[in-house]
This record gives C-alpha cells, sequence and structure tokens, in this order.
C-alpha cells in the first residue's frame, strides 16, 4: 500500500515572505486559503493582471501587488513561493528558479513540481488540524474538513486553554508533567472528559 511521507509542519506565515505567481482564479483560491489561515501573512502577488476580488482581499490584508510579468528577481528574499499561472512554461520556470535557490514552491495542479502541498484545514480558536491526501485527491480533503469541522466541539480552545493554565500550576519534571497531563486528558478519548476537568 502506497504511504503518505509528507512530514506536517505549522508555518508562522506572518515571519515568512511569500511569492504568489499568477492573479487568475487559481491565485485567488490560493491567496483566499492562506490569508483564511493565516490573516497577517506576508505577501506579495506578481501577474500582469489581478481579477477585482484578488485585489479588494488584498487590500485588507498586508499583500503587496505587482503588475508584472515574472522574473526571477522576484524570488530575492522569497521563503516560500506558490506558482499559478495559466502558462505551464511559467509555472515550471518558477519550480526550476525555486529549486536553484533553495526556496519551498508548490506549482498548483502540478503533483510532480511541488515541495509542499496546501491541504484541508479547519480551525477551532487555537486548535487547527490539517489535512493532506498526498496531492492524490483535494476533494477527499475537503470532505474530511467538513467531517472534522462538524466534529470537533466549539468549546474545544476552552479546554485547550484551561488545559494551558493547569499545566502552568504543576510541578516536577517533564516526563511527570506529561504523565500527568495524559492521565487527565485521557477521558477525550472516549468523549468522557476526567471529573474536575472544566475548572477555570
Amino acid at each position: 500500500m502506497e504511504q503518505n511521507e509528507l512530514y506536517p509542519i505549522f508555518l508562522k506565515a506572518s515571519h515568512l515572505n511569500i511569492l504568489i505567481v499568477g492573479g487568475g482564479n487559481v491565485g485567488l483560491e490560493k491567496l483566499t486559503f492562506l490569508l483564511k489561515s493565516s490573516p497577517n501573512a506576508n505577501v506579495q502577488m506578481v501577474a500582469p493582471k489581478f481579477l477585482p476580488e484578488t485585489l479588494e482581499l488584498a487590500n485588507r490584508h498586508k499583500v503587496e501587488i505587482t503588475m508584472a510579468l515574472y522574473d526571477q528577481s522576484f524570488l530575492n528574499g522569497k521563503h516560500m513561493v506558490v506558482a499559478c499561472t495559466d502558462k505551464v512554461g511559467v509555472n515550471e520556470q518558477v519550480y526550476h528558479d525555486c529549486r536553484e535557490r533553495s526556496i519551498l514552491v508548490n506549482v498548483a495542479d502540478n503533483p510532480p513540481y511541488c515541495d509542499f502541498y496546501m491541504g484541508g484545514i479547519v480551525t477551532k480558536g487555537n486548535v487547527k488540524v490539517a489535512i493532506s491526501t498526498n496531492g492524490k485527491s483535494p476533494t477527499t480533503a475537503k470532505r474530511l474538513r467538513q467531517f472534522f469541522e462538524d466534529v470537533i466541539p466549539d468549546n474545544i480552545d476552552d479546554l485547550v486553554k484551561n488545559l494551558n493554565e493547569y499545566r502552568k500550576t504543576l510541578k516536577g519534571n517533564f516526563e511527570e508533567k506529561v504523565e500527568t497531563l495524559n492521565e487527565f486528558t485521557k477521558g477525550l478519548l472516549d468523549g468522557e472528559p476526567n471529573k474536575g476537568q472544566t475548572k477555570k
């Protein structure tokens, strides 16, 4: 059976310089997805023209709009790039330019030209769940996202904050704290929180 070997990480997009090459529908989709999860992301978009919706969204966030054809000079100082123009040759050029500079790159709808995928994301306060199908089925990732949005309770963030406060009161070394928290939260697996868990 094929295995998903991707390594999931959560990036602090507000600390990175991100470039999106393309101003059409896919560019708007990628920007919307990114800003929904990371509203303070540092983003520059490059394209000869942009959709009005893209310009409006960019105006509400920290997005620099550059009306120009792609040039490799736009990669200077970038940490991550998404290529989503309607020209396959341009997208692949972006990929090769990024690889030469060791910049992480995603070429939309072209898995072999991706260092990373933008999976489905569920966010409830401080809790975030990311879903990947290894680039095989975005539709499945979307359905799983909808499932987790339904099953993860809206008050999960209260639990996280309470446990964070409780953790600060614990004595002992790291292993002892982990053991205490594991015991305290094991009721989450069967949906029955331990007694006293909701104390604030």
